[in-house]
């Protein structure tokens, strides 16, 4: 018989509904009926594609006996970490104090006031390698909870007053200026491989935020070395495993230091982060390598990431058939089988498909010689290789096609989604791509319509027709930013107008008005053990980062010093962490680096239809700038919105386009026409830059 998570949405906790636990969701029923028999409360958060989840599913939860030991002991709650990232920031914080370290599945004992007493990740069902097995893990705690009770409170409380001290942090005393942003890009810059690329040992991480932070130190200094950090980096990224040669896309990290043996889950926000730092250096480098990639990514999220709705699906995972990566591997035979003789020579080769494989006996595609040493060993015209591998990635992908694919978490989280609108209405402009801008646009407008409180307030997650869960910080924040790019792409000033609600709902909920900077959840919000604050990147960016940097581009675009003072205050209460770990806070550096600028706002009049506008316009999304806001609008046409004040004053004088460069609301004056116009962006941009 199904348990209580079958009337749920989450496909995480919708694999769990034919487990012989007791499962119940985090909610009211739950929670009393633990004080009601004064029983602590097993808490299991995971999410979907997540490898170890399967495994202790498989291993304890499927288990009967395992089950039994739970149910009599315990009241089982199964939480979707990315439904409830307020519950995991929470109780990770606990399990990390407990034992040193985190992970998933996270396993914490709870009392029935939900503070944790004993906790960990993953165990096996039995003793082995070292390891409890879960088995013991329930006898023991179903034991001290009986027989030293007072013990398990006390250290609950214990530890509860410590998440307390940690979710407080220090107050906003820290001082702004640009020796912070510095020290963040020296502090990427020493942990940078020199051989493979990226930041640190296996395993690895593509880490967007901190190339994002090196491309704005490299534009402030044009120190080749910089540029070298991120070009190689990227360059082994795209020609590494952890990039899916034939579907497009990023899978989750590396399992060794050379990118080849991935994480097979792809999840949309490392393909929305990473998408900007490959159009940041075609920018650069006028590289058509990386704006082919930025492409490849950005054409797998419209072709398998897309909900028919508009949003944009979370997560695909890296098991099919019960195997990890077995979708994504091949041998010579298979291939074989596909191409000619020759295109499957050349193929195997310049993709590293061999017998015996480089992986459990298969190949992972990654291209470990450059193209052209491919071809003089091949003994072949160097973009005839290039065409024949285009064709061959095609034919297989169309084979691919007809295995069994990964599991599809198709929920639709807003901050995911606010990312990966952001990287389409960039992407769109360096492109040149209509589709992607289109695609950016509505799944903004389905976020702004399907995922709203009846009060306007927004809503978490939306799956199959229904939207649920209050949205957290970085909802509101991801959304916010995403619309400031997408008004850049379209100059629809609705979509500031709506970044400007989101802003002030921002300020009216989240705010801590003490200590500066945003709480993760509203005010409205259920109460929790403590109110944490999200200040430290992970794998995504951090909500108070977003925040700033969303209030400061708001700020510089519609003049209202509320927003700027609010990031800044948001800023100085991340000093100390950047102090002491300036790697965990890159987009907080990067929002700091638009505050201390220069940051120019480029105001442009004229109508962006119209050619010599549109011409004008194109040089900006041709040329790297790492700080500015633009705005464009058709003479004469004010709507009494939020962008009026960046434009009153300011009238067509000369043949159109007029360009206007301002810095802090003070311009200078205006040139007119489009080649007066594009030279003033060339020079906004610097001098151009070839790959280093």
């Amino acid at each position: 018989m199904p348990n209580r998570l079958a009337g749920e949405t989450s496909p995480y906790l919708l694999q769990h509904a034919e487990n012989p636990v007791d499962w119940y969701p985090w909610g009211p029923e739950a929670l009393e009926r633990a004080k009601r028999e004064e029983k602590p409360v097993f808490l299991s958060i995971g999410y979907s594609a997540c490898h170890w989840c399967h495994v202790m599913e498989h291993e304890s939860f499927e288990d009967a006996q395992i089950a039994k030991l739970m149910n009599e002991h315990f009241v089982c709650v199964k939480v979707d970490r990315e439904e409830r990232p307020d519950l995991d920031q929470i109780y990770m914080n606990a399990v990390q104090l407990m034992t040193g370290r985190g992970g998933w599945p996270m396993s914490v004992f709870l009392t029935p006031e939900l503070k944790p007493f004993f906790g960990g990740t993953y165990w096996p069902p039995s003793s082995r390698m070292g390891m409890p097995g879960f088995d013991q893990v329930l006898a023991a705690v179903a034991d001290a909870w009986q027989n030293r009770r007072g013990q398990a409170v006390e250290q609950a409380q214990s530890l509860t007053d410590h998440l307390a001290a940690i979710a407080a942090g220090p107050a906003a005393t820290g001082e702004l200026n640009r020796a912070l942003v510095d020290r963040g890009a020296s502090a990427v810059m020493r942990s940078f491989d020199h051989v493979h690329g990226g930041f640190g040992g296996a395993p690895k991480f593509p880490h967007p935020m901190d190339l994002r932070l090196l491309a704005h130190e490299w534009f402030r200094d044009r120190d080749p070395q910089t540029l070298h950090v991120i070009t190689h980096t990227l360059d082994k990224m795209a020609a590494g495993g952890i990039y899916d040669h034939l579907g497009g896309g990023f899978h989750r990290y590396s399992t060794d230091e050379r990118w080849l043996v991935p994480h097979f889950e792809k999840m949309l926000y490392d393909n929305a982060l990473l998408v900007p730092c490959y159009l940041d250096a075609y920018l650069i480098t006028g590289d058509d390598g990386y704006a082919r990639v930025a492409r490849e990514t950005c054409d797998y999220v419209l072709r398998e990431m897309t909900d028919p709705a508009g949003g944009f699906y979370s997560t695909q995972d890296a098991d099919s058939e019960g195997v990890e990566g077995k979708f994504f591997v091949w041998t010579p035979e298979e291939i074989e089988n596909i191409l000619t003789a020759d295109a499957a020579a050349a193929f195997c080769y310049v993709y590293d498909v061999k017998p015996g494989g480089n992986f459990e006996g298969k190949s992972i595609l990654n291209r470990p010689r450059p193209l052209d040493e491919c071809a003089i060993v091949l003994e072949r015209d160097v973009n005839e290789l290039e065409r024949e591998l285009a064709d061959g990635r095609a034919l297989l992908l169309a084979e691919r096609e007809k295995r069994v694919h990964p599991g599809l978490d198709d929920k639709v989280l807003v901050a995911w989604n606010g990312l990966m609108i952001d990287a389409l209405a960039q992407a769109a402009g360096v492109l040149e791509e209509p589709r992607y801008l289109e695609t950016a646009r509505r799944a903004a407008e389905f976020l702004l319509t399907d995922l709203r409180r009846e009060d306007g307030g927004l809503l978490h997650t939306w799956r199959g027709g229904e939207a649920r869960l209050d949205a957290y910080l970085d909802d509101y924040a991801c959304l916010a930013n995403a619309l400031v790019s997408l008004y850049e792409a379209t100059f629809d000033e609705r979509f500031v107008s709506e970044a400007a609600s989101l802003a002030d709902a921002l300020l009216e909920r989240f705010v801590d008005p003490m200590r500066g900077g945003f709480y993760y959840t509203a005010s409205d919000h259920e109460a929790l053990i403590t109110r944490q604050k999200d200040m430290q990147d992970n794998a995504v960016p951090s909500g108070n980062a977003m925040a700033a940097l969303a209030l400061v581009r708001l700020g510089k675009l519609t003049g209202k010093h509320a927003y700027l003072e609010a990031a800044e205050g948001t800023m100085r209460a991340t000093a100390p962490l950047i102090e002491q770990a300036p790697r965990a806070a890159s987009q907080m550096l990067l929002a700091l680096d638009m505050v201390l600028g220069p940051t120019p706002e480029i105001v442009i009049l004229g109508d962006p239809a119209e050619k010599d506008t549109a011409e004008v316009l194109r040089a900006l999304a041709n040329h790297y700038i790492a700080d500015r806001v633009v705005a464009c609008r058709s003479p004469g046409a004010g709507t009494g919105g939020p962008l009026d004040p960046l434009f009153e004053g300011k009238a067509l004088t000369g043949d159109p386009p007029a360009v206007f460069v301002c810095e802090n609301f003070a311009c200078q004056a205006p040139v007119c026409g489009r080649a007066d116009g594009i030279a003033a962006v060339e020079a906004l941009a610097g001098p151009p830059s070839t790959k280093s």
